[in-house]
């Protein structure tokens, strides 16, 4: 995020202009054009033209083309990990295929999971790898990989099984104290870590429950029985794979370095050479396959495992419904996503740097006359900043800096104010294709926001949730009397 704090002097309709702009001919790319293709790259331009637009804005009101620069080089600096990160799921997804790993997962989950439970299972099981971790990417990279593979052969739609990951990833990631963003908003808001997450769960966990209850009905809705190739699936798994529990060593190897804070880079990466040396250990077979050498030397073993890393592979199956899941893209896979997300923050950062972003958060701040007010300013600031800034840290950060006064004038404690940044800012970032984190999930889980969006229950609930218990004043934290 910029480190500019000095604003220049710009009028609500012109902070509004950029965004107009870039709605208009987003709905227009998507709309009529390119349908669910364009994040396949025109709407990473649509962004630059945004962008443009807005440094016109600027450049009116004497903003220097240097200060956007800045803005902009802060806003990749402050990604530049969730980037990486990105790369190292496309390399983790690489090994874990080759080794048998996603294999195994998909192998020992079709005989666990029943579809008649598929969905809210796979929520419960998202949220409790969350809280574990304490990252919603992380569990969606590896369970949720898993997951959507689970539920593609059990005939279930990818749109219906993403939305659920998601769903329990971001519950997780709420209420879970080694999460950045649960840390971040009490920092921002001036509420203590615990304190803040007791008052978060009065809303998360009546959200959470609903969620798993609109999946239980979504579940009676469905066609329950097993496929009847089911066994065939089995088969063919254990035909291309050497399936073992000992796999599952590597996964539970990264969920416990994350949650001995181990960076997640470095979680990642750890994950991918793991995933390589198990693929040497456990699939000879397969690296056979790949190398197209029955006595592979160690040129064929490297080569087969750089490639899974940093292009693609593919582990041949007779069975079709097998053959998207025994593919990974690697790397180069995610260079998509990263390419929408660097272009996301680039509109972001002009946005920020021309006063765009401060001017909108004061117009919504000026409408708060009363409680129930305030919080639905806040709410719809930090969706405002999802769909412009397109980062989550950012739709935390500047309704939480705006707001902090206004709260403490109403007598209201700062845990009010952390929580709706984490109810309306954190979960809603994953439902905007464009913000780092639908572009994320999207781009890891194989299926669109705009298909996963009205499954993504627990993310579009939590604002409205958020709302009612301030309509009601409900759990509503007064500030002591000194």
């Amino acid at each position: 995020m910029s480190n500019n704090t000095k604003n220049p002097k710009i009028s609500l309709i012109q902070a509004l202009i950029p965004i107009i702009v870039l709605v208009a001919l987003l709905f227009y790319n998507v709309k009529f054009v390119y349908g669910d293709d364009a994040l396949s790259g025109s709407n990473q331009f649509i962004l630059l033209l945004g962008a443009a637009v807005a440094g016109l804005v600027g450049f009116f009101n004497k903003v220097s083309y240097k200060k956007m620069l800045n803005s902009i080089s802060d806003n990749i600096k402050a990604t530049s990990g969730a980037i990486l990160i990105l790369l190292f799921v496309g390399a983790l997804t690489g090994t874990w295929l080759i080794s048998g790993i996603i294999p195994a997962m998909i192998y020992y989950g079709l005989q666990i999971l029943n579809p008649s439970i598929f969905l809210p299972a796979s929520v419960i099981i998202c949220a409790i790898i969350s809280i574990a971790s304490g990252s919603s990417w992380t569990t969606t990279a590896t369970v949720g990989v898993a997951l959507i593979g689970i539920g593609t052969t059990l005939g279930i739609s990818p749109a219906m099984t993403a939305g659920a990951v998601v769903s329990g990833a971001y519950f997780g990631d709420k209420m879970s104290p080694l999460s950045d963003t649960t840390n971040l908003a009490p920092a921002i808001a001036g509420a203590e870590l615990f304190s803040h997450i007791k008052y978060m769960s009065f809303t998360t966990v009546p959200t959470f429950i609903v969620t798993l209850i609109v999946f239980i009905i979504i579940s009676f809705t469905l066609d329950v029985s097993a496929p009847t190739n089911v066994d065939d699936i089995l088969a063919a798994i254990k035909l291309s794979f050497h399936i073992t529990p000992w796999l599952f060593l590597v996964p539970l190897a990264v969920i416990i370095l994350i949650v001995k804070k181990i960076p997640p880079v470095v979680a990642m990466l750890v994950g991918t050479l793991l995933g390589a040396l198990f693929a040497i250990i456990f699939q000879i077979g397969v690296i056979q396959e790949l190398s197209g050498n029955t006595s592979p030397a160690f040129n064929d073993y490297y080569k087969v495992i750089m490639d899974a890393i940093t292009i693609s592979t593919s582990v041949t199956t007779e069975n079709t419904t097998l053959v998207d899941l025994f593919s990974a893209k690697g790397m180069a896979g995610m260079l998509g996503t990263i390419w929408l997300i660097i272009c996301a923050l680039v509109f972001g950062g002009v946005m920020e740097a021309i006063g765009a972003l401060a001017k909108i958060s004061k117009a919504l701040l000026s409408l708060a006359d009363s409680v129930f007010g305030l919080f639905a300013s806040t709410v719809a600031s930090c969706l405002a900043i999802n769909l412009t800034a397109s980062d989550q840290y950012l739709a935390i950060v500047v309704p939480g800096k705006m707001f902090a006064k206004a709260y403490e004038d109403k007598g209201l404690a700062p845990e009010n104010l952390s929580r709706t940044l984490e109810d309306s800012g954190t979960v809603t970032s994953a439902l905007v294709p464009w913000n780092t984190c639908g572009a994320y999930q999207s781009g890891v889980l194989g299926v669109s926001v705009a298909d996963y969006f009205i499954y993504a229950v627990f993310n579009y609930v939590s604002p409205f949730m958020s709302l009612l218990f301030a309509a009601f004043h409900i759990k509503i934290k007064q500030l002591k009397a000194q």
